[in-house]
């Protein structure tokens, strides 16, 4: 009874077995897993590719770090951004305060400038201006000598006549036309208040007798000079055919006049100031 009894077991496990294993060899319940077709258009993404693109990716963006970051630091007014509105509104008064001082301060320098400027200029100018007329005005009174470019005309007494207080008076003005500075005739310096006369001693110029003969030297252009002394017709030749006098005009180096002429004592006019 007992062996039926096994037997009996023994049976149904294999029959249990055999249904088990008849059931999974059936392909929709087998062990084998189904595997889905794939979509048309897509692609599985390959590893090795994906990280050379995140690599390329992670490079580009620490370039863009870099390049802001050296901007940033070539900008200082950038920091200026991260600054509160309070310290940018104090920055501000700041640097407005201290525009207006500079620009105070240029100001009252300037004006400093131009005042010593102005003072200085004007001093100097009326010292210089002082110095040339004192020199100007000593020279064309006679009271200083005088040096410069220039002719000497040499005059001696005539053969035919006596010179007259004309004739001479003629050469004068011959040369003062022909652009003279200085003149002196003899030891006589030669001014705008001249005079030449004649006496029975000879020629009289300013107070003083003029012996033959005669010297004349006179500053300025030496051409112009000589064309005055010597042009046809003129007070040259005046004294050589009226007179018999030879005259003889020579140009030196330069002409030296040392004569002086005393100034005039005026009774009734006076400097105005």
């Amino acid at each position: 009874m007992s062996r039926r009894k096994q037997n009996k077991d023994m049976l149904s496990r294999m029959h249990s077995q055999h249904a088990q294993d008849s059931q999974n060899d059936q392909m929709q319940t087998g062990s084998f897993p189904v595997v889905k077709r794939k979509a048309k258009g897509i692609r599985t993404p390959n590893p090795i590719r994906a990280r050379m693109t995140t690599s390329i990716l992670i490079v580009i963006l620490c370039a863009f770090l870099g390049f802001g970051y050296a901007i940033q630091l070539n900008n200082p007014t950038s920091s200026y951004e991260t600054m509160s509105e309070e310290e940018l509104t104090r920055l501000l008064s700041e640097t407005s305060t201290q525009v207006q001082s500079l620009e105070q301060r240029k100001g009252e320098l300037t004006s400093q400038l131009n005042s010593l400027k102005a003072a200085a200029n004007k001093q100097q100018e009326a010292e210089r201006i002082a110095k040339e007329n004192e020199q100007t005005s000593g020279i064309l009174s006679g009271r200083l000598p005088a040096a410069g470019e220039g002719v000497i005309i040499s005059i001696s007494q005539g053969s035919k006549d006596r010179i007259d207080a004309s004739t001479m008076f003629q050469l004068i003005e011959e040369l003062r036309n022909a652009g003279v500075e200085v003149m002196a005739i003899n030891n006589v310096r030669v001014v705008t208040s001249t005079y030449v006369s004649d006496t029975e001693d000879g020629l009289e110029c300013d107070g003083q007798i003029l012996d033959p003969p005669y010297t004349v030297k006179a500053i300025g252009d030496p051409q112009n000079l000589q064309n005055a002394v010597n042009i046809a017709g003129g007070v040259g030749s005046r004294l050589k055919v009226k007179f018999g006098a030879n005259v003889r005009v020579s140009v030196p180096d330069k002409v030296t006049i040392g004569e002086i002429h005393q100034s005039r004592q005026y009774r009734y006019a006076k400097t105005v100031e």
